[in-house]
């Protein structure tokens, strides 16, 4: 009893039950929802997503925003095409790591130089990131699709453990579930266990407050921004991985997506909130609205609509959030 009144009391609770009624409902119109390759699927496809979501939490966390995630996972998808299409059948997995790992990286050190240094406001930087980086990509690539990369690569995509047979084909915890499974270890690791995961929440917390009390500021907000740059780098493996494919014009719009997710999980764009547990459980959440969409036949132009709303009604309620806590906050300062 004690267990389940301390779970009401977190934020994550809602979420959970949220889900939990989804899933009853998605599974009465249509019973195959609940099938183990239909969960398994549905958790690999959306990976991609729930890895770019880990990534931006730090950075919500602190205050800022990356909207130049989308473009990232552009740049290192088509790096990985190129490469993949030049080495094979020679091509090595490590590479493709480093390869991605490297690129997020780099665009993650401008976003945050352009932050610390030139103190440009966030949003401002990191979209002039994005439609740079976009736009030379697409250039380059002339936006040209890369299909059939590479039979080896296809088969660490296809890797899984706990083979479990079902009606269709076996299934498992694929690559990118284990993918995804590490990430959000090491950001909660980083977050709860460290060091510079207390100054995340100080500086998201109040930023005057955390340079006092003498975290590097900077250096913090350089390190989420690079942080988020390496997730997508990442996320990008799980996407050419599954499809064995690059589709440069295919990843328009996942910044407002990721962003969602961690706002769903109880993260705040105004900074100092934010738990791995909430992200895990708002990709969950995303995930099951998207492939409930799905099993449900509904257009595929109402899903866009669909999911178009969900982010604007989430940010919506955390702007309407915010408002609240300033007008608290204020009423406060009033009274004494």
């Amino acid at each position: 009893m004690k267990v389940i009144n301390a779970l009401k009391q977190k934020s994550e609770f809602a979420i959970l039950l949220i889900i939990i009624v989804l899933c009853i409902v998605i599974t009465i119109v249509n019973p195959a929802f609940l099938r183990v390759d239909n969960i398994f699927n549905f958790l690999r496809s959306n990976s991609v997503y729930g890895i770019m979501a880990f990534g931006m939490l730090p950075v919500l966390i602190t205050g800022g925003i990356d909207l130049s995630v989308a473009s990232t996972i552009c740049l290192c998808a088509v790096l990985q095409g190129y490469y993949l299409q030049a080495s094979a059948p020679g091509d090595s997995v490590i590479v493709v790591f480093l390869i991605c790992i490297g690129a997020g990286a780099a665009v993650g050190v401008i976003n945050g130089l352009l932050i610390t240094k030139l103190k440009i406001p966030p949003i401002v930087a990191t979209l002039g990131t994005q439609t740079i980086t976009l736009a030379s990509v697409l250039f380059i690539s002339k936006g040209k699709w890369m299909s059939d990369l590479s039979t080896h690569y296809k088969a660490f995509g296809d890797f899984k453990i706990f083979n479990i047979p079902t009606e269709t084909v076996p299934t498992g915890i694929y690559t990118q579930i284990l993918l995804l499974i590490a990430v959000g270890i090491v950001t909660w690791f980083i977050l709860k266990n460290t060091l510079i995961g207390r100054g995340i929440y100080a500086v998201g917390g109040n930023l005057q407050s955390a340079q006092r009390v003498g975290y590097k500021v900077d250096r913090i907000l350089i390190f989420t921004y690079v942080f988020s740059g390496i997730m997508a780098g990442l996320s990008s493996i799980g996407s050419v991985s599954i499809m064995n494919s690059v589709d440069p014009n295919g990843f328009k719009g996942y910044e407002m997506t990721v962003i969602a997710i961690v706002v769903i999980g109880g993260a705040s764009l105004s900074g100092g909130i934010g738990t791995v547990l909430g992200t895990s459980l708002g990709i969950i959440l995303m995930a099951v609205i998207k492939n409930g969409l799905i099993m449900m036949h509904v257009s595929g132009y109402w899903q866009q609509a669909i999911m178009g709303g969900i982010i604007l009604f989430t940010i919506a309620l955390d702007a309407i959030s915010q408002a609240r806590e300033r007008d608290r906050a204020i009423k406060v300062d009033v009274e004494e």
